[in-house]
């Protein structure tokens, strides 16, 4: 992955394409019981996160990332009291999460106890809320947590490596309907969309099984540099009828770098090549 000085990152889900980051040095480099590990310092994205050979987070665009996968579901919800994150050990979502005032609790269920514990030694200004008395870690299967807890979250956000090794269950419809039975009757969720250059083969079968599930379901995206392609989608589902792409409230939440109500709402405005796709009857190639 480290070749004369830089990492390159290639990833069975985009085959003929590269990523790559100027390493200044390695800070870890070891296997966890599920996957590979590794976090360098780089020459301009800061610090680096990469599981199995794949760029999970940086310092320098974080923040689009996570923003998007928690505000836009919290804002579709109107008081939004207990929330589930699935996945996202390094803690970017349960950060903003904490930005709500009306949080009483939040609880972190992740596989991998040694990405939680690299990301609090490397990454502290994401894993900062892990010390919030209102958050609690369950290291442990998702699906398996959220059926002991039926009708207990008003919100669930999946934070998901891609649908590859440990994260290759929170793709499949068994763990949806997990989400919508730990769902509150008004309950949201938000899960990893992956990248509509890439995966629209993927989008397409997991919005129309959420639509089984969920009465308002859509697709938004976000830019980021480090993800492949420079883009992520997020699937948004609520368990009651509404427009997914305008936020319900207007809190007031400190430190936004990329969110607003204005890139919510444009973030489901979709391109032509992708609407058009996800509205065929059959599934399309993963090529625009």
């Amino acid at each position: 992955m480290i070749v004369d000085g830089w990492f390159h990152e290639r990833g069975q889900l985009w085959p003929g394409q590269a990523m790559s980051i100027k390493v200044e040095e390695v800070l870890f480099e070891g296997k966890s019981d599920f996957q590979d590990v590794l976090v360098f310092r780089s020459s301009t994205y800061g610090t680096v996160l990469v599981l199995d050979g794949v760029i999970q987070v940086t310092d320098r665009d974080e923040f689009s990332y996570q923003e998007m996968m928690c505000h836009v579901p919290m804002n579709l919800h109107e008081c939004p009291r207990r929330v589930l994150v699935v996945g996202g050990g390094d803690g970017g979502v349960v950060r903003e999460i904490l930005k709500h005032d009306t949080v009483e609790e939040v609880v972190l269920c992740e596989i991998d106890r040694m990405v939680i514990e690299m990301s609090k030694t490397y990454l502290p200004g994401l894993a900062c809320g892990y010390n919030d008395p209102r958050v609690s870690v369950q290291i442990m299967d998702g699906a398996e947590y959220m059926r002991q807890h039926m009708n207990y979250f008003d919100v669930i956000i999946t934070d998901s490596s891609d649908p590859i090794g440990p994260a290759e269950t929170l793709f499949q419809q068994p763990y949806f309907e997990a989400i919508a039975s730990a769902l509150t009757e008004n309950g949201v969720m938000c899960s990893q969309g992956e990248c509509m250059w890439l995966h629209l083969d993927i989008i397409k079968p997991t919005l129309r099984m959420c639509e089984k599930l969920f009465p308002s379901v859509g697709y938004a995206y976000t830019c980021i540099p480090t993800y492949p392609s420079g883009q992520i989608g997020e699937i948004i589902c609520s368990k009651r009828q509404l427009d997914v792409s305008k936020p319900l409230t207007q809190r007031t939440i400190p430190d936004l770098k990329y969110y607003s109500p204005e890139v919510h709402s444009a973030a489901f405005v979709l391109p032509e090549f992708c609407r058009r796709a996800l509205l065929e009857e059959e599934a399309p190639s993963g090529d625009p």
